[in-house]
């Protein structure tokens, strides 16, 4: 059964919240069901994994070669700043869906630059918590393609 890591980054654990005017008050566990439910409809397996520390989000894109077929990554924060995040989604040789809440190019000039999108399939944000779902059906419709 293919298989997808939906992998989040800092401060994603306080969404609901954590400035609710920008990310909404739908919360990382409500997310998670939702996604979920989804894996169910698609007929994927999923696992959902979120980690405040840069050093533990690269532990679970390498562990993830072997295990997951595809990876959907909202770094947060990391997105503008990890090299190491880059460099981790470069060696496992995996499809990557960058994700974001909110639409990191409205934002702040900061948010602009993102590490990951040059090593990712694509990128989602701006639709909210609907976009786990989005990115779910967009790597399933990639994965099974590719097969």
């Amino acid at each position: 059964m293919t298989s997808i890591l939906i992998l989040n980054g800092p401060n994603l654990n306080l969404l609901g919240t954590r400035q609710p005017e920008v990310y909404g008050t739908t919360t990382l566990l409500d997310i998670e069901h939702r996604c979920k439910a989804i894996a169910i409809e698609l007929g994927v397996a999923m696992s959902f994994q979120q980690d405040n520390s840069e050093g533990a989000l690269v532990d679970h894109i390498h562990a993830a070669r072997g295990t997951h077929d595809g990876i959907i990554l909202n770094a947060g924060a990391y997105t503008h700043t990890s090299v190491a995040l880059m460099d981790a989604i470069s060696s496992v040789e995996l499809p990557v869906i960058e994700l974001h809440l909110s639409n990191i190019h409205a934002r702040e000039e900061f948010r602009h630059k993102s590490f990951i999108a040059p090593v990712a399939l694509g990128v989602i944000c701006g639709f909210g918590a609907a976009g786990y779902g989005h990115a779910l059906r967009a790597m399933t419709e990639h994965l099974r393609a590719a097969a």
